[in-house]
């Protein structure tokens, strides 16, 4: 029912997930991240606490692989699920079940990870893999988004569209990106103007907001304007 892509930026230190489906609000169950931790998209039949279950045993020092044994030897429906996961060290695993549905599937590569169920061909999995292993040029949340697109290029979820989304970390404990396209007859283009919006302010906003190296932010009125402009000036990638 869903298509998504898990990742590494080594020129950033960025970590997110990116997905898409036909299904209502995927970003609300599907995709989940903590800075220093690691990353997880849970698909197929959802199992809603393979995120945050994952999350605490990546915290607990497990490794990718270590979380998805864990968690899928002790789900009775794991044939039914689908898996991805990276750790703090951005090693990756993934489990998609035998029964997870038709042209169903997933692929690794050294910083990336896709994977999807239901899909149109596995031509799907082929273009949202090319897109991550050959698009390092790419500013890392353009090309998660360039990843789905891709995917939806080659014939996406086959029961059509309805929802996207996208979740980016940086050093920070809160999300660079978390932006969500619940229903929509278009969710990746819509995500992907999204993104767009967000960087036009809200990442000039964010660095004057409090954070690892300056605990309060920017606190006088005058300096915030002027830190939001020259980091306007200056862009964000």
């Amino acid at each position: 029912m869903t298509f998504s892509v898990v990742a590494f930026d080594e020129k950033t230190g960025r970590i997110g997930v990116a997905v898409a489906s036909r299904f209502l609000a995927v970003g609300a169950r599907n995709a989940f991240a903590k800075t220093g931790v690691g990353v997880i998209a849970s698909q197929g039949l959802l199992n809603p606490y393979f995120g945050p279950r994952g999350l605490a045993l990546l915290s607990a020092g497990a490794s990718a692989a270590d979380a998805v044994r864990m968690l899928i030897v002790a789900d009775e429906g794991s044939a039914m699920r689908q898996l991805v996961v990276m750790d703090r060290h951005a090693r990756f695993a993934a489990h998609t079940g035998a029964l997870a549905g038709d042209i169903s599937g997933h692929r690794i590569g050294r910083t990336w990870a896709v994977a999807g169920n239901l899909l149109a061909s596995e031509a799907v999995l082929s273009a949202m893999a090319e897109t991550m292993e050959h698009g390092g040029d790419i500013p890392f949340s353009q090309r998660l988004i360039s990843a789905l697109q891709a995917g939806e290029k080659a014939g996406g979820d086959r029961r059509g569209k309805q929802s996207a989304s996208l979740l980016v970390h940086d050093g920070e404990e809160y999300s660079l990106y978390d932006l969500r396209v619940d229903d929509h007859p278009d969710p990746v283009k819509e995500l992907a103007r999204l993104e767009a919006v967000a960087r036009e302010r809200w990442v000039h906003v964010r660095r004057v907001l409090p954070g690892r190296d300056q605990p309060h932010g920017i606190t006088n009125p005058a300096e915030i304007d002027d830190a939001i402009a020259n980091s306007i000036k200056s862009g964000f990638e």
